[in-house]
């Protein structure tokens, strides 16, 4: 089993990390960061500091207003859905 994990910013990284490691071995994590958090603070610091591993994908949506974050990330994480075929989406918390 494959699960695409969507997420783009840090209360989405916090909630991320247990399912990871309660899920790590025993299915096919592919992890998507939107890029909508994307400095150090922000971002970078809460994979080191919760282990989580490197984003397969990152979308590198960055800042803008919420339309164009929006559909930026839509048309991007299409892609990514066609590629990977997975067979669950998680989304985390509120990005689309």
């Amino acid at each position: 089993m494959k699960i695409l994990h969507i997420t783009g910013n840090r209360p989405q990284f916090i909630k991320l990390a247990p399912v990871l490691k309660a899920s790590s071995g025993r299915i096919k994590n592919v992890c998507l960061h939107t890029g909508q958090h994307y400095d150090y603070n922000l971002s970078k610091l809460f994979f080191e500091e919760l282990k989580i591993p490197k984003p397969d994908y990152y979308l590198g949506v960055g800042s803008g207003s919420h339309g164009y974050q929006t559909g930026e990330g839509l048309k991007r994480i299409e892609k990514v859905l066609v590629r990977e075929k997975p067979e669950i989406v998680l989304v985390y918390g509120e990005y689309l």
